[in-house]
C-alpha cells in the first residue's frame, strides 16, 4: 500500500509541475512574445512606410536581434527543462505556492522542493550576463540609427519568448 501512495504522489507532483509550466511560463511567454512581435513589426513597418530610412542593415540587425534573443531563450528553456526533469518538485512546490498565495493563506510549504546541483551558484550570473547581452544589444542597435528603437526594444524579447514557447511546446503536452 505505500508503493501505490508514493506512486500516486510523485503523478501528483509531476502533473502540478506540468501545470506550472503551462499556466506560467507558456502562457506567458507566448502572450508577451506575441505582444512584442506586433510591436517590434510595426515600429519597422513605421520606418519602412513613414520615415523611408529601412536598408538591409536595419534588416540584418532587427534579424540579428530576434536571433540572439531566441538563443538567450533556448539557453533558459533548457535550463528550465533540466530542472524540470531532475527537480519537479520545485515546479510543484511553485504551483502550490500560487495556489495558496491565491487563497490567502500564509502558512509555509515544508514539501517545498530544493534545487541543488553543481552549477547553481552561476545561474544567477548567467541570468545577468544574459540580460545584459539583450539590452546592449538593443542599445547598440538603437544608437546606430539603422533600427527604430521601438524594435530594437522589442524585437529581442520577441525572439526570447517565442523560443521559449516553441521548446517548451513538445515536453509538455
Amino acid at each position: 500500500m505505500p508503493k501505490l501512495v508514493t506512486f500516486h504522489r510523485h503523478e501528483a507532483i509531476t502533473q502540478q509541475a506540468h501545470n506550472y509550466v503551462k499556466s506560467y511560463i507558456l502562457f506567458p511567454s507566448g502572450l508577451i512574445g506575441l505582444v512584442c512581435m506586433i510591436g517590434g513589426v510595426g515600429a519597422l513597418g513605421y520606418q519602412l512606410m513613414a520615415t523611408d530610412s529601412y536598408t538591409w542593415g536595419t534588416f540584418y540587425q532587427s534579424s540579428g536581434l530576434v536571433l540572439l534573443g531566441a538563443v538567450m531563450g533556448v539557453v533558459q528553456t533548457r535550463y528550465h527543462q533540466y530542472l524540470f526533469k531532475q527537480f519537479p518538485e520545485a515546479f510543484a512546490a511553485r504551483m502550490r505556492q500560487a495556489s495558496i498565495r491565491k487563497s490567502r493563506k500564509t502558512a509555509a510549504d515544508p514539501t517545498a522542493g530544493k534545487i541543488d546541483h553543481s552549477g547553481r551558484r552561476l545561474v544567477p550570473v548567467a541570468y545577468l550576463a544574459g540580460g545584459a547581452l539583450l539590452v546592449g544589444a538593443s542599445v547598440w542597435c538603437g544608437l546606430l540609427g539603422q533600427v527604430n528603437a521601438a524594435a530594437a526594444v522589442l524585437m529581442p524579447w520577441a525572439g526570447f519568448y517565442w523560443a521559449r514557447l516553441f521548446f517548451w511546446r513538445g515536453v509538455v503536452s
